[in-house]
């Protein structure tokens, strides 16, 4: 029988942190469900983002994803996800997230080879809050995701001669990344900037102005003329030199990035990226006039 051969994926790993104290402190029945809670948002990030779970074991799930992008999408929206779960009896709950992006052998619906034991590492070295990646995962991402990554240090990972470098993912605003001794990464002179026109009014994002509203209310930054939206439907929020589109709506945003299928957001965010169009309530197929582009820049 012929081995099945490699193909270049990503593998992420992500488990509820402290589930053991959980456990204690609210007892074994709520404790179990405050953990399926999370791992329910897990499960969603992963599918959002193309992916599919392999296994959950305990609180722990292992994912595989078509590409380093999506893995990193998929692992910060997670960590959104997770931090606005309301505290069960006093308990925030958390979750540590590692990944890595390299060759691995599908067999019996499961992962093998160097990047499932990569990416374990990666989510080991993790604390609370915090994920974890590889230089050669870093490499293979999009540049806009690579400026969102902090060079962390070197070390030696079981299986591999050679150390590699590893990188935090900085998914929110927070002074205090990490507690590992960070080296100062070099600091990009261009601004990046997101261009959306609806009609003929153009909106530019950036630094100098960092969100804006899209719905059919007035008090909106651009208002929509659609009897689908929402009063207010989506949000576009500049973090971290990254452009997230985040529905809030009764029916739903619709987004199109150049090259991909269209999907929908409910109640989800999105990191937008190159250039497409979004529709507010109903499929770009049904839009007509009614859409909004944007472009990365």
């Amino acid at each position: 029988m012929t081995a099945a051969a490699p193909q270049q994926c990503a593998i992420l790993f992500a488990d509820v942190s402290g589930s053991t104290s959980l456990y204690e402190k609210l007892g074994d029945q709520r404790a179990l469900a405050a953990i399926e809670s999370v791992l329910s948002e897990l499960r969603r990030s992963i599918g959002f983002q193309h992916g599919r779970v392999i296994k959950t074991i305990g609180d722990e799930v292992m994912a595989v994803l078509p590409t380093a992008d999506a893995a990193m999408q998929a692992a910060c929206d997670m960590q959104t996800r997770v931090a606005a779960i309301d505290p069960v009896d006093n308990v925030q709950l958390g979750i540590r997230v590692g990944f890595h992006y390299g060759p691995a052998i599908e067999e019996n619906n499961d992962f093998f080879g160097d990047a499932v034991n990569t990416a374990a590492r990666m989510a080991g070295l993790a604390k609370r809050g915090q994920i974890i990646t590889s230089g050669p995962t870093v490499a293979a991402l999009a540049p806009l995701l690579r400026k969102a990554t902090r060079d962390l240090e070197s070390m030696a990972v079981k299986g591999k001669q050679d150390e590699i470098q590893i990188f935090e993912v900085i998914w929110q605003d927070n002074d205090e990344l990490t507690t590992m001794a960070a080296r100062e990464v070099p600091v990009s002179t261009h601004e990046p900037s997101l261009t959306l026109i609806y009609h003929k009014l153009t909106l530019t994002l950036g630094a100098s102005r960092p969100t804006a509203t899209f719905g059919r209310d007035a008090t909106n930054d651009q208002v929509i003329a659609d009897k689908m939206a929402s009063r207010v439907h989506c949000k576009i929020e500049y973090r971290h030199g990254q452009f997230f589109l985040a529905d809030q709506s009764t029916n739903g945003t619709y987004v199109t990035v150049e090259g991909d299928t269209e999907i929908k957001l409910k109640r989800e965010q999105l990191l937008l990226r190159g250039r497409g169009l979004f529709c507010l309530g109903h499929s770009s197929a049904k839009a007509g006039k009614e859409f909004v582009t944007f472009a990365c820049g």
